[in-house]
């Protein structure tokens, strides 16, 4: 995963997450940890729904639910994270794309220069 500093408001994502493998429920807790010390404890997860395997409406981490959201999103590979201190806009690469192909999408989303199109 990579994200851009806290000031960075360029564009609408925050940052980028390659995941491992398809399936979002087992992918989640790391990536929830991570993102807990920007955010806080998370509370919701909208993700794309044509990017996963089946996923059910709650996961619990710890001692703690969160809820699980699929949405139809008009740019594919598309995550919102949200916790008690805002919220994150991650481009998911898939967990397919070749280890050269997914370092260059995760830098792109991260620059400082403005993209045009995500791998």
């Amino acid at each position: 995963m990579r994200l851009k500093p806290k000031a960075d408001s360029n564009g609408y994502l925050d940052g980028a997450w390659w995941p491992r493998s398809g399936k979002l429920t087992a992918e989640l807790p790391d990536l929830l940890a991570v993102l807990t010390v920007r955010l806080g404890p998370i509370q919701r997860v909208v993700y794309d729904r044509t990017s996963w395997s089946r996923v059910p409406r709650r996961l619990t981490v710890g001692n703690h639910a969160i809820q699980l959201e699929a949405y139809p999103f008009e740019l594919g590979n598309t995550m919102y994270v949200y916790g008690s201190n805002g919220m994150i806009v991650l481009h998911v690469i898939a967990s397919t794309t070749s280890d050269d192909s997914a370092h260059t999408a995760l830098m792109a989303v991260v620059a400082r220069e403005p993209k045009t199109t995500l791998d």
